[in-house]
């Protein structure tokens, strides 16, 4: 899957402002609002925070991946940010956080698109180096190429 399909340059913010775990998701929403993605912002936040009582999305090597399914998504979308403060989060290994990607997923893809899309990310992120490189990468075109496995024809 191309993952360009469901992240754009503008839903990626290498600068956040956020302090906490609740800012985080708040600002990364925002991204989602204004491009149209999330139609219904209280709806969608709301349904973040019943999956994270399910049991916390924290990763590991300092990366959440948080997520909400959703009937305030009009169109399966990822958002990425980077703090500029590590984040207390519920992590596997214990680690603050400093990078969140945040899933919104339409109700309609919650166990197709959904699934490819949190397999094809998780795939990514056991690769140390392109963890490395999205903690710094300074280019949101070439984070979104971090997520595209190499074998895969990207198209334009």
């Amino acid at each position: 899957m191309d993952i360009s399909n469901v992240l754009s340059v503008k839903n990626i913010k290498l600068s956040m402002a956020a302090k906490t775990k609740e800012e985080a998701i708040e600002e990364l929403t925002e991204l989602l609002v204004r491009d149209g993605s999330v139609i219904d912002k209280d709806e969608f936040i709301r349904d973040v925070w019943l999956r994270e009582e399910q049991g916390s999305t924290g990763f590991e090597n300092h990366i959440a991946i948080p997520h909400g399914k959703s009937s305030g998504v009009a169109r399966t979308t990822l958002a990425i940010g980077r703090t500029q403060h590590e984040i207390p989060w519920e992590t596997m290994d214990g680690s603050d956080v400093r990078c969140i990607i945040l899933f919104a997923v339409c109700l309609v893809d919650q166990n197709t698109t959904h699934i490819r899309l949190l397999s094809q990310v998780s795939g990514s992120l056991a690769d140390e180096e392109i963890i490395a490189k999205l903690l710094v990468e300074s280019d949101p075109q070439k984070i979104i190429e971090l997520f595209n496995p190499e074998d895969e024809d990207v198209k334009a």
